[in-house]
């Protein structure tokens, strides 16, 4: 066949032509699998809603993550805030006795009051 053509060349190894045509074949069959993965939009569409979902997911994680942290600040501060309020009426109760005295006269003048119309 070379002698033919002119090239001077003797006839190719059977063996080597056969390595080629099978790594042409493979490289073929990669090729046709690539091309129909990105024709198939239905796959593709598939895979994109997947990949919503999971950032979806993860954004709801740390959401929630987020809420929890700022939640557990309210909490401590609330109670922070309540110890303090404690401590101050534990160290000045004259404000909480002039309350308790002016709850104490509203129950009398109630009772009083009552007492009168019967």
């Amino acid at each position: 066949m070379s002698e033919r053509n002119g090239s001077g060349q003797s006839t190719p190894d059977p063996d080597v032509l056969r390595e080629g045509i099978e790594q042409t074949r493979a490289e073929l069959g990669e090729t046709v699998q690539a091309l129909s993965a990105k024709a198939d939009v239905k796959a593709r569409t598939k895979e994109q809603v997947e990949q919503t979902k999971q950032r979806v997911r993860e954004s709801a994680v740390q959401a929630t993550d987020r809420l929890k942290d700022q939640a557990s600040q309210a909490v401590h501060t609330a109670v922070t805030t309540a110890e303090e309020a404690t401590q101050h009426a534990r160290r000045n109760p004259i404000p909480w006795a002039s309350v308790a005295a002016a709850g104490v006269a509203l129950v009398v003048a109630v009772l009083v009051i009552r007492g009168r119309r019967r």
